[in-house]
């Protein structure tokens, strides 16, 4: 059963990331890669919420865990995008750019995932 809820969960966050990332595009410009940074930091956001919820406190079922944590936000987040991205973003003569977006992923998202666990552990 764990292997379909994984499954479940990766089609559901591939196909939210792709929703995201196509509305991030839209409002945002094309040379910063906005859309794989915001799917990025929110999905550290949700998984700072999960763990809590999950693994902490036993709020919400074992099972939810492979849905949600492996499942939903393995889909969702994206390391090997971001690692393009940033090549790309070199290669093409952005260094600073480049440089900008590895260190904003890396500090948004830890600071997303633990301003969620700090915030859920209060409620």
């Amino acid at each position: 059963m764990s292997w379909m809820a994984v499954a479940v969960g990766g089609a559901l966050g591939a196909m939210a990331r792709y929703g995201v990332s196509t509305w991030v595009v839209q409002v945002s410009s094309h040379r910063f890669p906005y859309a794989t940074l915001t799917v990025n930091v929110l999905g550290s956001f949700v998984m700072g919420i999960l763990f809590v919820l999950i693994i902490e406190r036993s709020a919400l079922a074992p099972e939810m865990r492979d849905l949600s944590m492996i499942g939903f936000l393995g889909a969702f987040t994206t390391f090997s995008t971001f690692s393009l991205d940033a090549l790309s973003l070199w290669q093409n003569g952005h260094l600073f750019m480049a440089l900008l977006y590895v260190l904003a992923t890396v500090v948004l998202c830890l600071l997303a995932i633990s301003s969620s666990i700090w915030l859920t552990r209060l409620l």
